[in-house]
């Protein structure tokens, strides 16, 4: 048993405190919920995306649940911004800044207002790791609510399609028509993309991680489940404040791998990690991209799920989410089942009674039917990117790529000429300057690797970058190169013509260069000036960290 009002009693007990109690009456509290533990519902609800445009409502669920556990639930909101529209324009940018600005503000909030506990509702790319980092930050019980996934759009399309309809009609393949179609048609309503792109990439590592409730990642957004699972939330919470159960207690070294594990066995985003370095990272638990390698030499992919599979996320809902997958992991001896999750008991404990997959699904395949025996995440080292950088690599575009590199200095000058036919095969595109401190801001590139698999070049063309990649990116493609071009990076002295070798097998990236070719063009190499000198783009860049530590804001801060 513990203070259950530990942070709210300095806000609000007193005759001192009177102001504040004033303040709070008129927002609708009154003389007996003082005495409550106060939850703070981080509702990241927007009308800038379907992922978003529902939360509102999720939010006055999971305060309901709050308030008949006995708390006084409060709701307040942090920004989003949106991937998918954003995506291939200069506002990228602001994609991951936006996870900073977002953990920046429910920290703030929370930290302000002496809630003690937090629920946290998210449905975009970038404001679930937020919500988790300014869990890690406060260090106060806390649930962390997945917002769902989209149904999918007509003819099984989501917002994949259309990116890779742009590249069909630079081929010539579809006509204008065709590609409104599929605009008008992919995206039918609430709920964050479709396939195993990072929204759900995360919301799986992060129930895995133990931090949202069992069943939380794979559900509808629109759906009497996500409901549900918002009001749990709330009482969760409240059991959690009760027993005194921290998230410095669930998100252990343990609960992290398990996060990795799954997030391999479904294919999941090379977006995970970035995202689950920068929060293993603000927990304090050590976690390198040494652990991605060593967890996926003995971890395979088992999901059929897009953007290399077949499935959608609601078909995977429909068999049962992540918990029958989870179980096997367990029973495999896969995942460390005595980690604390948010229900106050341990993941083995959780998964004790679910059910397995009905008979006859493929979109789950068996242990010695896997899509790939190891990871699809592999971390490659060489004289291209001495401290690493992360490639997705299912297997079905290959395992090695030898290429002549044609070099960018920004996404856009890529994108027109993959569309103008500049790309041939045989080639690797080099993206430079995309880095987070270069972009600044890690752009992803979406829409330079759907151009590629539009134009039908996917087995035939390679792209790296400093920059990263959507969760709906595939193909034979290497991001996260670090050291970045902005840093003086070796990325930054390639040249058109060289000759660029990509082994998945020996988690390699060379530059076939001597080295003293390469430290001649690297004493020659300079700076360039920074793309912005004022505002939040130019405040991430002074402060975030190598992508190879999660490219977070709030470590290089003097003492």
């Amino acid at each position: 048993m513990t203070d259950k009002r530990k942070h709210s009693a300095q806000v609000v007990d007193g005759v001192a405190q009177a102001p504040a109690r004033a303040m709070l009456r008129a927002v609708g509290f009154n003389k007996e919920d003082f005495q409550k533990p106060q939850i703070g519902v981080a509702s990241t609800w927007s009308m800038v995306t379907p992922c978003n445009m529902h939360i509102n409502e999720l939010a006055e669920h999971a305060r309901i649940g709050a308030d008949q556990a006995g708390g006084k639930g409060v709701v307040f909101n942090t920004i989003t911004i949106s991937d998918g529209i954003a995506n291939g324009t200069e506002g990228m940018k602001y994609s991951l800044v936006s996870r900073e600005v977002i953990a920046d503000s429910i920290e703030t909030v929370v930290g302000c207002q002496g809630f003690d506990g937090l629920v946290a509702i998210g449905g975009c790319d970038k404001n679930m790791p937020a919500c988790v980092l300014a869990m890690a930050r406060l260090n106060r019980p806390a649930v962390f609510v997945y917002g769902g996934t989209i149904q999918p759009g007509a003819g099984h399309t989501d917002i994949v399609s259309v990116f890779e309809a742009v590249g069909q009609h630079a081929k010539g393949d579809i006509d204008l028509l065709d590609v409104e179609r599929i605009e008008e048609t992919a995206i039918p309503g609430p709920g964050s993309c479709g396939g195993m792109y990072t929204a759900n990439t995360m919301a799986s590592a992060i129930e895995a991680l133990g931090m949202s409730l069992p069943g939380s990642s794979a559900q509808e957004a629109v759906s009497s489940d996500k409901r549900d699972d918002c009001e749990a939330a709330g009482a969760a919470v409240m059991n959690l404040l009760e027993h005194n159960i921290l998230p410095s207690d669930i998100m252990t070294r343990e609960a992290f791998e398990n996060a990795i594990t799954i997030t391999i066995v479904l294919g999941g985003s090379t977006n995970a990690v970035l995202h689950l370095l920068a929060m293993a990272n603000t927990i304090g638990v050590e976690l390198t991209l040494d652990d991605f390698t060593r967890i996926g030499q003995r971890v395979p992919v088992l999901a059929d799920l897009r953007p290399s599979g077949r499935y959608m996320m609601s078909e995977l809902v429909a068999i049962g989410g992540i918990q029958p997958l989870m179980k096997r992991l367990l029973q495999q001896g896969l995942l460390h089942g005595d980690c604390l999750t948010v229900t106050g008991k341990t993941l083995a404990e959780n998964l004790a009674s679910v059910s397995d997959y009905p008979a006859g699904q493929d979109i789950i395949r068996d242990f010695d039917n896997p899509v790939k025996a190891n990871s699809h995440l592999v971390v490659l080292k060489g004289n291209l990117s001495p401290t690493g950088a992360v490639a997705k690599i299912t297997g079905k575009e290959g395992l090695t790529f030898t290429g002549s590199a044609k070099v960018f200095h920004s996404e856009e000058e890529a994108l027109q000429a993959i569309l103008d036919g500049g790309i041939v095969k045989g080639d690797v595109i080099v993206i430079r300057y995309e880095g987070p401190r270069g972009g600044p801001g890690m752009r992803e590139m979406l829409s330079p690797t759907s151009a590629v698999m539009g134009k039908g070049l996917g087995n035939d063309v390679a792209l790296i970058t400093d920059g990263r990649f959507s969760g709906g990116s595939h193909g034979f493609v290497v991001g996260h190169v670090t050291p970045e071009a902005m840093d003086g990076g070796p990325i930054a002295i390639v040249e058109d013509g060289d000759t660029i070798t990509i082994d998945a097998e020996n988690m390699a990236i060379s530059l076939h260069v001597s080295d003293e070719e390469i430290q001649r063009r690297l004493s020659l190499w300079q700076r360039p000036q920074p793309r912005y000198r004022r505002g939040v783009l130019a405040k991430f860049a002074s402060t975030v960290t190598s992508a190879a530590e999660g490219a977070l804001t709030d470590t290089n801060i003097d003492p």
